[in-house]
């Protein structure tokens, strides 16, 4: 069996997971959707990718462009077995894909209340196994789930408290982010740790966050009270058995975010990008059952592999988690 994925949202995490897709051998692209002729529609083309428009209102812009359009979004989804929405959040799509029966994918900008169902490929696989919507949550709170999900299963979780120390502004975004200031999000607590909860409600779990002039990578301090008394090489045991957790050492020069994309640049991943979570080996800390550590979040990519899991599930291609995680893994180069 083969799913038949679009894409609806041909931008940042869009042209991501429609690349994604393509390196999968049980999934077909049939085709990804955008509003407006940008270069990225035109790059869709290059790559052979069915192109559509999402709205017709566009349509003279494509054809000045000599985009050659396949349809309309309604095409698309007649096509498509599951739907990947990478559109602003709050577009409001939904109505339209129940009325072409079509499953969708969202993502963490919109709210749980949308789908009543937000994934996590290690914590709750099983959920999203034959579900109709999905909503794969944030960069940051994906990051959190990486670390703080292993933990919670293996050794349990009195209590965690995480600052998100965010970039400004995506990296081609020029109208966000602070300049050269630092600042706080107001809104106490964030709401990383209940997209957290949202997940697996039994993590205890607060956060804080701050937004800082750069645009490469966000960066979490995490203290974490754990139910069990564990040495510091315990966690480092259990995590470098965990799926798309990487381990960066300041010893070896890697001590900065700037340094880890350095690293996948090196690395020749597709667009620098890092889709696994980087934790400081040599800052993680354990005194007594308190649990310290440092991690960064490549925002633009650490989603990808979930939204790829969050096909497997919901087009029933594998029930088994670990299988789905492995099989997307080696189909995208992830280590």
């Amino acid at each position: 069996m083969t799913a038949k994925v679009g894409i609806n949202g041909y931008g940042t995490v869009g042209k991501r997971v429609a690349d994604a897709v393509s390196q999968q051998d049980d999934m077909e692209l049939v085709g990804v959707a955008k509003r407006s002729p940008t270069y990225e529609a035109e790059m869709a083309v290059e790559k052979g990718y069915p192109f559509y428009a999402s709205s017709d209102k566009y349509l003279d812009g494509f054809e000045e462009k000599d985009i050659p359009v396949e349809g309309m979004l309604d095409d698309l989804l007649e096509r498509a077995d599951i739907i990947i929405d990478g559109t602003p959040k709050k577009s409001g799509y939904k109505p339209r894909y129940e009325k072409a029966g079509v499953k969708a994918i969202w993502q963490g900008g919109e709210d749980h209340e949308l789908t009543g169902l937000s994934f996590n490929s290690m914590a709750n696989y099983e959920e999203a196994y034959g579900a109709d919507y999905v909503r794969v949550v944030s960069c940051n709170t994906t990051g959190l789930l990486r670390t703080l999900y292993p933990l919670y299963r293996d050794i349990g979780i009195d209590n965690s408290k995480a600052v998100m120390i965010r970039r400004g502004a995506d990296p081609w975004d020029t109208s966000r982010g602070p300049i050269n200031s630092i600042n706080p999000v107001l809104d106490i607590p964030s709401h990383h740790g209940p997209d957290v909860k949202s997940v697996e409600p039994g993590i205890d779990i607060q956060t804080t966050a701050v937004k800082v002039p750069t645009t490469i990578m966000h960066l979490h301090s995490n203290i974490v009270e754990l139910e069990e008394e564990k040495s510091t090489q315990e966690i480092i045991d259990m995590w470098e058995e965990t799926p798309r957790v990487k381990f960066f050492d300041a010893s070896q020069g890697v001590d900065s975010t700037a340094k880890i994309m350095e690293f996948a640049r090196d690395r020749s991943n597709p667009r620098g990008d890092l889709n696994e979570i980087a934790v400081w080996k040599d800052a993680i800390k354990v005194e007594g059952s308190t649990l310290y550590y440092y991690q960064a979040i490549h925002q633009e990519s650490d989603i990808v592999p979930e939204n790829i899991d969050a096909i497997r599930a919901m087009t029933e291609l594998e029930e088994d988690n670990m299988k789905s995680i492995k099989r997307t893994n080696n189909a995208m180069g992830i280590e």
